[in-house]
């Protein structure tokens, strides 16, 4: 996006209004003409709110041969968080939600205490990361009480993060003016990852001090190896780099997996905002930078690091927005950017393990009218040598999504030579077939999606859910989007089932399982099941989870006072059964905070949740009404100390007297 059209936006919204930018260029239909074809557009527009709403566009889902719930019963049993706007977070009656980490409290040995007025780069990178986003929670040599916490440093908000910013740098008046050498390599240490030691200890959860796993990956300083199809290319090769086949960082991670294997998966998404720049038109690249948006000119290290300015560094944004995998079991592992998966904005990289051995992985590119996609690896996994694991993310089939209006899903392979990818059309290998991964997509005929955010395999029921973000950008004469909702704002959840042949075939099926918004605004159209209560509709989906019962669970982005009346939160919503489309609200966050994670424990017995920008876009919430800054920021959360900025915090929730959460 250009900044132009960001200037003096927080770094939050600068961020949704560049996923909902919309750079494809392809006349492909769209999963919204697939719904009109599908269930006709008056239909859609109605906006009921009966459970039969939800019947007539996806009927009445069975798990086991047996309704999962049964009307006016629930699986989610716990009394709900009712909507609203204030400066803390609120869990259902019963539940502690506990502060596990915060930015800036100690990762590794030697981490100085956080000091937000004397903050340095050298500390940041031994201290817990700003903008926490995916969790991964992965048991430690099998005991239940013991795991590795794997989390993803997004992005960071300078006004928040520094004294003495009146407001966004990139802003008109302050054109990155208070943006130090200095500060700039603070923002550096600030992205990346953690990955730390916990236990439970008296029905609690803590970070185990000094812990030998305990490590912090830097966009400032941590190597990272570029494997697969495009390692070495011609493309992907720099003057710091002349092999292509390593770097210095990973940037913008927003969500990820785990392998079966035990490795954390962290999927680079809008790494063209940390671009700076101009490419000349007539550059090899420019027509590939500009299907990504770079550069964003967001961020001004080009200004200190040659890499991030595309003028002198034309190819260095091409390794970037790739899945990275990294081994939490041995802090002196070099991270992996897996090329086979292709290179687009990634959110969720999640698995599924199929009956012959290979491992499907699904995966969303988070931004308006991309693609839903998913790679199924050649080798297989063999659970009883994890070294025979090591490289299985560099081979196999990378595929996209077209959503057919007659209910079915193909699964078409981005391969070179096939489908059109040819050097007829630009693609000389399959090296440039997954760097230009979108363009690829574009030429099969993939269905545009709005926003897709998360893919999430339900491993009890075998179905996929895909999270739809919104299309504000839908005009009334344009059939665009999930769903035919002009100005859709609010987004909806598709469901896809696949085929007899399993995960790893190349067909499947999809129904829509809700259309999110107030079901009390007619002109909304959203669609939920009768039982859902006021306090229970959300907007908005990003990040989801199913737990060990089967039962999904959405995180929402982009609720506010503004927006929606109330703040973001965590749902836990019914997916089978004559309760399906049922959603209740189960926990809420601060002002201006996004809900990302959440993850359980396998025994269910704790819920990490990861509370992303606490107090940004103050303007959005009317008892505060201006812009938030480190001095005077809409919420303190959650310290809610005089001179403590708000720290983006890994909150924790279990049961009062133990037990599984929601049951």
């Amino acid at each position: 996006m250009d900044r132009r059209n960001t200037l003096g936006l927080p770094r939050a919204v600068a961020y949704e209004l560049s996923e909902d930018e919309g750079r494809n260029p392809s006349r492909q239909p769209t999963i919204g003409d697939v719904v009109n074809q599908r269930f006709g557009r008056r239909d859609m527009l109605r906006g009921a709110l009966a459970a039969s709403a939800i019947t007539a566009i996806a009927g009445p889902a069975i798990l086991d041969g047996r309704p999962a719930s049964a009307a006016g019963t629930s699986r989610f049993v716990f009394d709900e968080v009712p909507h609203g706007v204030d400066a803390t977070h609120h869990v259902a009656p019963g539940y502690d939600a506990d502060i596990l980490i915060r930015w800036g409290d100690p990762v590794v040995k030697g981490a100085p205490a956080f000091d937000p007025h004397n903050q340095t780069a050298d500390a940041q990178e031994k201290q817990f990361g700003y903008n926490n986003d995916y969790i991964a929670v992965i048991p430690l040599e099998g005991a239940a009480d013991r795991a590795l916490l794997c989390v993803n440093h997004e992005y960071t908000s300078e006004e928040l993060m520094f004294p003495g910013l009146s407001g966004p740098q990139d802003s008109k008046d302050a054109q990155f003016k208070d943006m130090t050498p200095e500060r700039i390599e603070i923002e550096m240490a600030a992205h990346g990852a953690s990955v730390l030691e916990i236990e439970r200890t008296g029905g609690k959860w803590r970070v185990v001090a000094d812990s030998k796993y305990n490590r912090r990956i830097s966009t400032r300083s941590t190597e990272v190896a570029i494997t697969g199809p495009a390692a070495g290319d011609a493309r992907m090769k720099t003057k710091a780099d002349p092999s292509g086949t390593k770097m210095i960082g990973m940037v913008n991670n927003c969500a990820g997996g785990v392998t079966p294997w035990g490795t954390y998966l962290s999927g680079e998404e809008n790494f063209h905002g940390y671009f700076w720049g101009k490419m000349p038109e007539e550059h090899r690249e420019a027509a590939n930078h500009k299907r990504y948006g770079v550069p964003g000119n967001w961020y001004n290290w080009g200004t200190v690091h040659e890499r991030y300015d595309v003028t002198k560094e034309p190819n260095e944004a091409n390794r970037f927005g790739w899945v990275v995998e990294i081994d939490p079991t041995d802090p002196t592992s070099t991270p992996k950017k897996r090329t086979a998966l292709g290179r687009f904005k990634h959110e969720g990289v999640e698995p599924v393990l199929l009956d012959d051995g290979r491992v499907v992985f699904y995966m969303g590119d988070d931004e308006r009218f991309e693609y839903v996609y998913k790679f199924v690896t050649a080798g297989k996994f063999n659970p009883n040598d994890r070294a025979a694991n090591a490289d299985l993310l560099d081979e196999g089939t990378l595929y996209v999504a077209r959503f057919n209006a007659d209910g079915a899903v193909t699964w078409l392979p981005l391969v070179h030579g096939q489908n059109g990818l040819t050097a007829e059309n630009g693609f000389a290998s399959q090296a440039d077939v997954l760097i230009e991964t979108r363009r690829a997509a574009d030429v099969v005929k993939a269905t545009p999606m709005d926003r897709p955010e998360d893919v999430e395999p339900n491993r009890v029921t075998g179905k996929v859910y895909v999270m739809l973000t919104n299309n504000t950008r839908r005009k009334p004469d344009q059939l665009d989007g999930p769903n035919p909702r002009a100005d859709n704002k609010f987004g909806q959840i598709v469901e896809i089932t696949p085929a007899a042949a399993g995960h790893g075939a190349e067909t499947a099926t999809w129904d829509i399982l809700v259309q999110c918004g107030d079901p009390s605004v007619a002109e909304v159209g959203a669609k939920w099941n009768a039982a859902t209560s006021p306090n229970g509709w959300f907007g908005m989906p990003d990040m989801c989870a199913v737990d060990a019962d089967g039962r999904l669970w959405i995180g929402t982005d982009g609720m506010n006072a503004k927006s929606t009346g109330t703040a973001d939160g965590l749902f836990g919503l019914e997916s089978e059964g004559e309760g399906r489309g049922t959603s209740k609200q189960f926990f809420r966050c601060p002002a201006g905070a996004e809900m990302c994670g959440p993850v359980f424990t396998p025994d269910q017995t704790a819920l990490f949740l990861a509370i992303q920008h606490p107090g940004e876009d103050g303007e959005t919430w009317p008892e505060f009404g201006r812009a938030s800054t480190f001095a005077d920021p809409a919420t303190r959360w959650p310290d809610f100390k005089g001179g403590m900025p708000p720290r983006p915090s890994v909150v924790v929730v279990t049961k009062q007297g133990g037990g599984k959460i929601a049951s």
